[in-house]
């Protein structure tokens, strides 16, 4: 639910995107690092085309392509195998800077969370970035402050994030990252460097019982759960 305003802005939005074309070499390219957030990212592919919206039911199920993290090698639409978290950025930049090479004119765009940012291999990566100049390049880090099993705060805090990335000479955007408006303008925003996006989310957001708690992180909630979650978000729209 942290995640869910991004994903729809880029797939209805932002990304130069053809389902019946999913490997079309002039599409944008999307990588969900956060790979266990793979049910939104489904769902938003089902609803924009690549797959059929009544295989959503099949999520996790036995011999389901819709499996806990996302398989390139399954489901249209998605670009790379993640999961191991850490490893989406680095790929990512990757496809920038091939697109550099290249001469091709698409645009790359990588979703991370914030605990997956304690991993050196993100730094690793934006260091990379700015020595090749990816202006081709939007991060977007879902900052909810939460990871598995605890607050951010708890584990390892990289709060303030802004800093870190502009100490390594990236342009950084900071928003409400479940208000659409202001989403949807700094994914569109283009500059001279690359241009990571903090955006401030709420775990569960839209779901009174849900929203900023950890253990919702990963939990299935039960049938009367799911009833009151979809009566909060509805009367909401």
């Amino acid at each position: 639910m942290s995640v869910i305003d991004i994903l729809t802005a880029l797939y209805f939005r932002v990304l130069n995107v053809w389902p019946d074309q999913p490997k079309h070499p002039d599409r944008d390219r999307f990588v969900l690092s956060k790979g266990h957030t793979a049910c939104a990212l489904y769902v938003t592919l089902a609803k924009r085309g690549f797959i059929p919206e009544e295989e959503i039911s099949t999520f996790l199920q036995p011999h389901s392509r819709l499996n806990g993290h996302p398989n390139c090698n399954k489901v249209p639409g998605v670009e790379t195998n993640t999961g191991p978290l850490g490893h989406g950025l680095p790929v990512a930049i990757g496809m920038a800077k091939a697109a550099k090479l290249s001469g091709a004119k698409y645009h790359t765009y990588v979703v991370t969370g914030d605990g997956e940012m304690q991993e050196g291999s993100n730094w690793e990566a934006i260091m990379a970035a700015a020595q090749f100049k990816l202006d081709n390049l939007t991060l977007v880090i879902d900052h909810n402050r939460f990871q598995q099993g605890a607050a951010l705060a708890e584990t390892n805090d990289l709060a303030p994030l802004r800093p870190k990335l502009e100490a390594f000479e990236w342009e950084v955007t900071e928003i409400n990252g479940n208000d659409m408006s202001e989403v949807v303008s700094a994914l569109e925003y283009r500059g001279s460097r690359p241009h990571c996006i903090v955006a401030h989310t709420n775990k569960g957001h839209g779901i009174s019982f849900m929203q900023d708690r950890v253990d919702w992180h990963h939990k299935v909630p039960s049938k009367e759960q799911y009833e009151i979650a979809l009566a909060e978000l509805s009367e909401a729209l």
